[in-house]
Formats: structure tokens, sequence, C-alpha cells
């Protein structure tokens, strides 16, 4: 058995539960924030045989995307702050691991 976490955009996620359901996985849906931009982000745990991994990984795939955002950057200086200029980066898309359970039980 394996554990597949996806770390997915909280645009996406809705996207993507609702697909993994649809076929037929269940999952578990945690609200998480990002370190980097303090986003809302949402942390989907699945629990599934081996052979069936490449298959919730290709549902996340099809359902998380990625997108540009503009953040704003400042530049201190030894008077304070320069004016923040708008710095465009990437966001969403899906950061997926994939870990071995060592033990399973239903209680």
């Amino acid at each position: 058995m394996k554990l597949v976490l996806a770390i997915i955009n909280r645009d996406d996620a809705n996207a993507v539960t609702q697909n993994l359901t649809k076929n037929g996985f269940s999952s578990t849906r945690l609200a998480t924030t990002g370190g980097f931009l303090r986003a809302g982000n949402v942390t989907v745990l699945v629990g599934v045989d081996e052979e069936k991994v490449q298959a919730v990984i290709d549902v996340i795939k099809e359902h998380s995307h990625s997108r540009k955002q503009m953040i704003a950057s400042t530049t201190e200086t030894t008077y304070g702050y320069y004016p923040a200029m708008p710095v465009e980066i990437t966001v969403g898309g899906a950061t997926i691991f994939v870990v071995d359970i060592e033990r399973f039980e239903r209680v």
C-alpha cells in the first residue's frame, strides 16, 4: 500500500478531490498554508494499492494547473524601502509525494 500526498493550490482543490472521488479514490483533504507566499493550499492524502498510484497521479496532474501571478517585491536600502516593484511568478500545479505504508488498519 502507498500513501499519495499532494499539495495543491486551493483554486484547484475542488476539481482534484471531485475527480478523485469520481474515479473511485477516497481522499482526505487538509487546509494548509505555503511557506513562500503564505497562500492557501490544500494537501490531499490518498491511500491506494501500488498499482493504482499512477492513476491517482494522473487525476491530480489533469486537474491542477500552474498559473502566473503578480506579487509585490520591495528592496531595502539604508534609508528605507524602494516602492514595490511587481514580479511575475508561477503558482499552482501540484507537489506530489508517494510513500510506503508499513501498516494500515481501520478501527
